[in-house]
């Protein structure tokens, strides 16, 4: 007791993303744990993992209470995959990387990629399992996909037509769309005109143009200059068939045109991918209860400040006058930056470790170390 006031014990929220390419955010919060309690046995630690939209998003929800679902659907070449979304109650969470993202082209060099062939027909596919389920809000999360399709793939899974001057189906992939004639939505799915479709995503890039899905995202996808120049006209000229009116929004241009399906036709609202998933996962009532909020990612820099979730997190705490501090593998933000999206300080595992593959390789003992420095520095209390 201070000045008559009784200071609560510390209960400590741990809210991580992924380190990625060596711990998912569920081992970033069982390390991040283990280090704590370390040193300060009997530590009150709540995890709750998160993600911003992209790869582990379906993971983080299981982790948060979700059941895992599978459902076998097309990836992005056209081979089947065994895909997994996340079910509680009457909302889903669907993770568009899963089925038709980067991880799911085969080998590793860049002759593996198809940018302008491959689809985002297992989206679509994964969406109507979801509605299968029973779920009536889906959080369709859109990071890390392979596709520049406009989404025309994910639209034909939900019952769309897609036809040439001929009356034939488009064969699948962006460059085709340059030969679209007339669309079909009779047969689209009926129940998505009564389900909750939300569209989590941070991108603000419309559907075409220099700032378009060809021109900012084919590259990693491996497209070429002449490629993006065909993908970039034949998702102009799709848009002109399908309805101009949401080319230009902020999100049209998200995974490859996806956003834009989304949005012209499936009715999905856009917001940001870690306010989407934040609220999904129960993050205000965990926060409610914490005195200190750990959270972190594997490179906090640049891209951290335009709405990744450890800036999610540290807004959402600030906002309730939480303390924020953060774990990485590598800072490339200086304490300014980090203090104007609400984290106190950091520590990262370079700072432990200078040779970035052995944090790559050890990043979980690392992290363990780095919890328990981070915990003496702390003032905490069981």
């Amino acid at each position: 007791m201070t000045n008559g006031a009784v200071i609560p014990p510390a209960h400590v929220l741990v809210a991580a993303d992924k380190f990625k390419g060596s711990l998912t955010a569920a081992q970033v919060a069982e390390r991040v744990t283990a280090g704590l309690r370390r040193a300060v046995p009997g530590l009150a630690v709540e995890s709750l993992p998160v993600a911003d939209g992209g790869d582990g998003t379906v993971a983080a929800a299981v982790a948060a209470g979700f059941t895992r679902r599978e459902a076998r659907v097309t990836g992005p070449l056209g081979t089947p995959v065994t895909a997994a979304y996340a079910l509680r109650g009457g909302t889903a969470v669907v993770e568009m990387a899963e089925a038709s993202g980067l991880q799911r082209l085969p080998g590793v060099g860049p002759e593996r990629f198809a940018p302008l062939t491959a689809t985002s027909r297992g989206t679509g596919e994964l969406l109507r399992a979801a509605l299968d389920a029973g779920a009536r809000t889906i959080v369709l999360g859109v990071g890390g996909s392979a596709t520049t399709d406009g989404g025309a793939g994910m639209l034909s899974a939900l019952g769309a037509r897609l036809l040439d001057a001929s009356g034939a189906g488009l064969p699948p992939g962006g460059a085709a769309l340059g030969a679209l004639a007339t669309v079909d939505l009779s047969g689209l799915d009926p129940r998505l005109t009564t389900a909750e479709l939300i569209l989590a995503s941070d991108v603000a890039n419309p559907l075409t143009g220099p700032d378009g899905a060809a021109a900012v995202y084919g590259p990693q996808k491996g497209a070429t200059a002449d490629d993006i120049t065909l993908l970039d006209a034949a998702l102009a000229h799709y848009a002109s068939v399908l309805g101009p009116e949401r080319a230009a929004d902020r999100g049209a241009g998200a995974a490859g045109g996806v956003g834009y399906a989304a949005l012209a036709v499936l009715g999905a609202r856009a917001r940001p991918g870690i306010e989407v998933v934040l609220d999904v996962l129960g993050f205000a009532a965990a926060l409610e209860r914490a005195t200190l909020v750990i959270t972190g990612e594997g490179s906090l820099d640049t891209q951290t400040l335009q709405g990744k979730a450890p800036a999610g997190v540290a807004a959402a705490a600030r906002a309730r006058g939480r303390e924020v501090v953060a774990v990485c593998g590598r800072l490339a933000l200086t304490p300014a930056e980090l203090a104007g999206v609400g984290i106190a300080r950091a520590y990262a595992l370079l700072d432990l470790e200078p040779d970035p593959e052995r944090c790559l390789r050890d990043a979980g003992p690392l992290l363990e170390r780095l919890a328990e420095r981070l915990a003496r520095e702390t003032p905490l209390s069981p």
